[in-house]
């Protein structure tokens, strides 16, 4: 299983745009908890790891 962190940028890119098409047709959840075991869950199934701590909390200017 390749981690999230290895992923190239466009790799990155290109499984957040698959992702955001899956989740067109899910309920929505504003829980972050949630969302990150539930895209943890969808890039498991892709043969790729996340957790909570690849979420960037980055702003902008930062």
């Amino acid at each position: 299983m390749r981690e999230w962190k290895d992923l190239s940028k466009d790799e990155q890119l290109q499984l957040r745009l698959a992702y955001q098409a899956h989740l067109d047709s899910l309920p929505p959840t504003c829980d972050l908890t949630d969302k990150v075991a539930a895209f943890a869950d969808w890039l498991a199934r892709r043969d790729v790891a996340f957790s909570l701590e690849d979420v960037s909390r980055k702003t902008a200017g930062n």
